[in-house]
Order: structure tokens, then sequence, then C-alpha cells
């Protein structure tokens, strides 16, 4: 049995389902989001998510909490998939909040600060409040990693890696456990 081909131009009932299926699978990417940026942003928030949850899980508290409490402040670009909440490798729940720079619950209901983009002012006076209490902060904005965070992210397309400032570390009240910091030094020496 020979199937006879359509005319040219013109479109079969089983082309035209072909092209339904494949715009319900292309969703918003069919009016012009390109897939790989959407994709790549996930994949982005998904290695930020997997560096902090390492980070936290290779610090210590004077008093370790039972749920280790991780505030969220000021717009963040790669903080999508900690919002979700979280548990650490070791099985902590990790609760996820967003808190605003100035508000007085950081330095008493935060374990952890991701900071997201603040103003000079904003990280100055956060800085000035958590002085003195053992919260361990990370920065994801451009932070040149020399005053304030302890940890300062750099991610690209390609990894995500991080800069550790030794002094924000003493001054903190949180240990690090040493393999970090050494990680962090052989992670800045690659190109």
């Amino acid at each position: 049995m020979k199937v006879a081909a359509p005319a040219p131009g013109r479109v079969t009932r089983r082309g035209r389902s072909l092209i339904a299926a494949l715009l319900l699978l292309l969703g918003p990417f069919a009016h012009g989001e390109a897939p790989a940026t959407a994709t790549l942003a996930e994949q982005r928030a998904a290695a930020v998510t997997q560096v902090v949850l390492g980070i936290l899980s290779y610090a210590r508290w004077p008093v370790e909490p039972e749920q280790l409490r991780l505030c969220l402040v000021g717009p963040t670009e790669y903080a999508d998939d900690l919002v979700k909440g979280t548990t650490q490798p070791t099985g902590r729940p990790v609760l996820v909040r967003r808190l605003l720079a100035g508000d007085s619950r950081i330095t008493s209901e935060c374990d952890a600060i991701y900071l997201g983009e603040l103003s000079q002012n904003e990280r100055s006076q956060l800085f000035t409040a958590i002085s003195g209490h053992p919260v361990l902060s990370i920065s994801e904005a451009d932070d040149p990693c020399t005053v304030g965070s302890v940890f300062c992210l750099r991610v690209t397309d390609r990894q995500v890696a991080f800069e550790v400032n030794l002094d924000s570390v003493a001054r903190s009240g949180v240990r690090i456990h040493p393999s970090v910091l050494q990680l962090s030094r052989r992670r800045a020496a690659q190109p």
C-alpha cells in the first residue's frame, strides 16, 4: 500500500498535530525566550544552592542549632532554590526566609545570612548589627570580599566559586573547617 505525499506547501493533519505537540513542549520558549537562558539560570541557582549548603555544612556555631536559620537579605539573583527550603547533607533542616537589611531579628533569628544587592550604607549597618553575634555571612553580589562577608560567591556560566575573608571568619564567631578554606584557595587559583 502506497501513501501519497502531500502537495508541496500543504500541511497535513499529522503535520499540524506535530506542530501543536512541539508548541506545547516548547511552552514559553515558543514566544521568543531562549531555552538555553532559562536552563542556564536554573543551573546557576542549583549550583549556588549546592555551594551554599556545602559551606553551611562545614560551619560550626558556638551552640549548634537543631534547625539552621538562613536569612536572605536584599534582592537576590540565585537564591530561588534556597527559598524552596532544603535539608543539609547531615539531615539538618534549613529554614529559609527573607528579611530586610534593617530588620532587628537578623541578630537573634538568623544563623547565616545570604546577601543580595544592598547599598553600601545598608551593608555597613548590617555588619555593625551582627558584630559580636555568631552569624555566618555569604554574599552573592559583586563583593570585593574585603569588608564584611565571610564568603563571597563568584558565579559564572561554568562554575560557582567562592572567596573567603579570613578577617571576617575570625570576627563572625562561627568556626569554618580548614578544608573549606583550602578549597577556596584552589578555586581562586584556577583560571
